[in-house]
């Protein structure tokens, strides 16, 4: 379907206000969304990161901005540290950590809205296109 909502969430759930309507017309800075598309004619395909097991940006990062959660084995990133040095960007093989030019000039990625209970694009996807799944593949929402 391609109605991109999910990016409209993620945006929304990063903001300061969490409200759709001042995270996009009210916010001084917007948030990336951490969920992109890519597009071939009337098809598209929902892209984040995938939180690897092996993780190629954890390695790349010089500053050691990008961490692995040890609670929750989510891959993070810590805007604070980062330096704009692109090195995960350059790294992952899914092309799904970008350059937050708005806030910083440093590297955003999906955080499985880790302030929430479930991610804002899988709990607002109207088509369950993006779904959450455990280790085993189980499906969680």
């Amino acid at each position: 379907m391609g109605c991109r909502l999910c990016e409209v969430y993620c945006v929304t759930q990063h903001s300061k206000s969490k409200d759709i309507i001042k995270a996009y017309k009210g916010e001084e800075s917007r948030p990336v969304s951490g969920i992109y598309f890519e597009e071939k004619g009337s098809v598209s395909f929902a892209l984040q990161c995938r939180h690897c097991d092996d993780a190629p940006c954890l390695e790349a990062c010089i500053t050691g901005a990008m961490y692995r959660d040890g609670e929750t084995g989510r891959v993070l990133h810590d805007k604070d540290k980062c330096v704009g040095c692109w090195m995960c960007i350059m790294s992952c093989p899914y092309g799904v950590i970008k350059p937050d030019f708005e806030q910083k000039k440093v590297a955003s990625k999906c955080d499985l809205c880790i302030e929430a209970e479930f991610p804002a694009c899988v709990e607002h996807c109207p088509n369950e296109a993006i779904i959450l799944v455990d280790e085993e593949g189980e499906r969680i929402y």
